[in-house]
């Protein structure tokens, strides 16, 4: 196994210094922040990288993922470290605390998710792959989508992916040909999708795709590309 030890002090140094954390702690919301508290972070954050996440490297190229009786199975060790991963709050750590995250600057994220990768990348696109679904929802989903999906999904008891390209597309994904037709109050999505990082797995209980799609009445190229939220397994008013 490659050993991995956090540069904390570099990190420290990059906050403090250079990326302007004073200023951060300045703002309104941040008034717990403070020097101690981001060395404490990042050395609890270095630990785990080194003795949970680390140890995995080889044991993925070794044994790497299977199917079995159409459930994903990741390799020994990935599980638990998925489970204490969450446990930690690993994952909640830069998102608004209404919805159960921490509220710490993404500064903070930014160091920790710097360890996730360099310990083990292999894990680190699963919690990346989330977050970017968390923002994504912030900033542009309803009222019902965010009360329905962001609490499971910051704290990481739900993963997520993207679905962008498809065989015939590539990285032009104007040529997209997935369609979304409304039924109700819903959409019925319909196509192929390929390269779905962390696509399927038993890490997480549900699995929140954000899937690119086109409405049948849809201008050609990209504006006329929807985002929708196809989870896994359906979710009701009661989550």
């Amino acid at each position: 196994m490659t050993p991995y030890a956090a540069p904390i002090a570099d990190m420290r140094f990059a906050a403090t210094r250079l990326a302007g954390f004073g200023e951060i702690a300045g703002l309104p919301g941040g008034e717990e922040l403070s020097d101690e508290l981001l060395v404490s972070i990042l050395k609890e954050g270095g630990k785990f990288a080194a003795g949970v996440l680390a140890p995995l490297n080889r044991i993925g190229d070794l044994e790497g993922s299977r199917l079995e009786n159409g459930v994903v199975r990741t390799p020994e060790g990935w599980a638990s470290a998925y489970r204490a991963f969450v446990d930690g709050g690993w994952n909640a750590v830069p998102f608004d605390e209404r919805h159960g995250g921490q509220g710490l600057p993404w500064l903070v994220a930014t160091a920790l998710q710097e360890m996730w990768q360099a310990a083990c990348m292999a894990f680190a696109l699963c919690p990346m792959l989330t977050q970017a679904v968390v923002e994504a929802i912030s900033h542009h989903g309803s009222p019902e989508l965010k009360s329905r999906f962001l609490p499971k999904l910051v704290s990481g008891e739900w993963a997520g992916t993207m679905n962008l390209t498809e065989p015939q597309a590539g990285s032009d994904l104007a040529a997209i040909r997935t369609r979304a037709e409304r039924d109700g109050d819903h959409y019925r999505i319909s196509g192929q999708k390929i390269f779905i990082t962390y696509g399927d797995h038993e890490l997480a209980e549900n699995i929140v795709h954000l899937v690119l799609a086109r409405l049948p009445d849809a201008p050609q190229g990209v504006k006329g590309i929807s985002l929708f939220v196809v989870p896994k397994y359906l979710v009701g008013e009661s989550g």
